[in-house]
């Protein structure tokens, strides 16, 4: 099943469920409807992500007495969904609706705008609640360990992808377009979504909820070539037949491929999976044979190019004679020892060099440990678990990128949040988790916020920021106008 029809199948299951107001308890004034009795199961999530959200909505589905709260370091819910999806890819935004009931059940409180881990200790939420589940995500750059990455012209996609979508971190970005070649490192669906809007026509930018700072950069870009550069070959690339096939009929671009990194291909599609092999086949057709006449047409009158490069890793970033800005990356030339996914990439000694001006780190997300008493293995970047239950940790559990890595699409981090939840809901059930002794939730958590002068953002809060958004983005013939600063979102938020 597609992502896009398991989730909307997911949506109608969760939509089916009926829920009913109980009694109130208001945070600072605002906020909605939730139980505070001591005899429910309290359980506060970390993240307020797609992972945050699906955890929360399996548990409150699973067992009637689970009153669950959110806590997000943003005013504004949603994470990567709000900030990773691409801008032209408002159909896998769908899935907000999902996570807007879930925030709107009765047992359910978000609390945007509270820093877990500096506002408020681990130590303190398990004193509060009877489980604790991080979901947090993976905020770090996964460094390329090269020289010349910190040259200016080299930027994180994850970095890139927040500037365009508006995460407020990002937006002191400024990333210079003045080159006419950007390197991409990585050939996930992240990078080719980031060659994807380097290379729109601004026709088509226009009616989505990029920002209108990354509009207008965009407006004036000079790069008009994108390569986008992997360590393996093309039967292990990384995105999806989705992405290629838009990068195939990006309007006004045209393919710039190498016919040789296909040698063999062609033999070895009969025994690649169905999935795999029909990716693999719109690669080869679209680098080794000759278009149609109308294609051909389409291809000469294109003013911008595309490609993937294949068996290269990065060397060094190269610095321009000022040493002050990049001026091209120098790559090392692969070969692949074994086959399929297990297929491993080689050094031959071979180098190459390709002039650019920019470069753009597409090589993965990392997760960062949250708090000292929380387990947390460096090496794989994620903190340590057994479907879900934190090792070494009573009452802690972990969903989403933290618990596996950043790996899959939204489908992914919903299935393993749903697994998050049925371990959880197993502990309760088998009695490992002691549910015995009543837990505040949120009361107490809320009085120490209070004490410390933070106010958190509520969801109907958030409705607020979503409305103004919306009327900004409808003024300008967009779905949205995404507010771009903490500090404003907080100010509409409180009005």
């Amino acid at each position: 099943m597609s992502c896009h029809k398991l989730l909307l199948s997911e949506l109608k299951l969760w939509s089916s469920g009926g829920s009913s107001w109980i009694s109130r308890l208001r945070c600072g004034g605002r906020g909605k409807a939730f139980s505070s009795s001591s005899q429910n199961v309290h359980i506060g999530i970390i993240g307020g992500g797609p992972a945050g959200f699906y955890t929360a909505q399996n548990l409150i589905k699973a067992r009637q007495d689970v009153e669950v709260d959110i806590y997000e370091r943003l005013p504004v819910p949603f994470g990567l969904v709000r900030f990773g999806v691409a801008p032209d890819h408002p159909e896998v935004k769908n899935v907000i609706n999902t996570f807007t009931q879930t925030a709107k059940h009765s047992r359910c409180n978000f609390y945007g705008n509270v820093n877990v881990g500096k506002d408020v200790s681990i130590e303190e939420l398990q004193q509060a609640y009877h489980a604790v589940v991080l979901s947090y995500g993976a905020e770090g750059n996964r460094s390329m360990g090269v020289p010349g990455e910190d040259l200016a012209g080299v930027y994180s996609a994850k970095d890139f992808v927040g500037w365009y979508n508006g995460q407020p971190t990002c937006q002191e970005l400024s990333p210079d377009l003045s080159c006419e070649t950007a390197v991409i490192l990585g050939q996930g669906n992240v990078a080719l979504d980031v060659a994807r809007i380097l290379l729109s026509p601004l026709d088509v930018l226009k009616e989505t909820d990029i920002t209108q700072p990354a509009l207008e950069a965009l407006a004036e870009s000079h790069v008009r070539r994108v390569l986008i550069v992997g360590r393996r070959g093309p039967m292990q690339i990384a995105c999806t037949i989705k992405e290629i096939r838009e990068m195939v009929n990006l309007p006004g671009t045209r393919p710039e491929m190498i016919a040789a990194d296909f040698e063999g291909v062609t033999e070895a599609l009969k025994d690649l999976p169905r999935p795999r092999k029909r990716l693999t086949e719109l690669m080869l057709k679209t680098a080794t044979e000759t278009p149609g006449e109308k294609e051909q047409e389409r291809r000469n009158n294109a003013s911008r190019s595309w490609g993937f490069r294949f068996f290269r890793s990065p060397v060094e970033v190269l610095a321009d004679p000022n040493r002050n800005r990049t001026a091209g990356i120098r790559l090392a030339v692969n070969k692949l020892e074994g086959s399929g996914e297990a297929a491993r990439a080689v050094l031959t000694g071979e180098v190459e060099d390709v002039s650019c001006g920019l470069v753009i780190s597409s090589i993965g997300y990392k997760s960062l440990p949250i708090d000292p008493s929380v387990p947390f293995d460096s090496r794989k970047a994620i903190i340590p678990n057994n479907m879900g239950r934190v090792q070494q940790a009573a009452g802690i559990y972990c969903s989403g990128w933290v618990k596996t890595g950043p790996t899959g699409v939204i489908a992914t981090t919903m299935n393993n949040s749903f697994d998050t939840a049925r371990s959880l809901v197993e502990d309760i059930d088998s009695g490992a988790l002691d549910i015995s002794a009543g837990k505040p939730g949120s009361q107490s958590i809320s009085t120490l916020l209070e004490k410390r002068g933070v106010k958190p953002v509520t969801f109907s809060d958030w409705e607020k920021i979503d409305n103004v958004e919306m009327k900004r983005g409808e003024a300008s013939g967009k779905p949205r106008e995404k507010i771009l600063t903490v500090e404003e979102m907080l100010r509409v938020a409180r009005t």
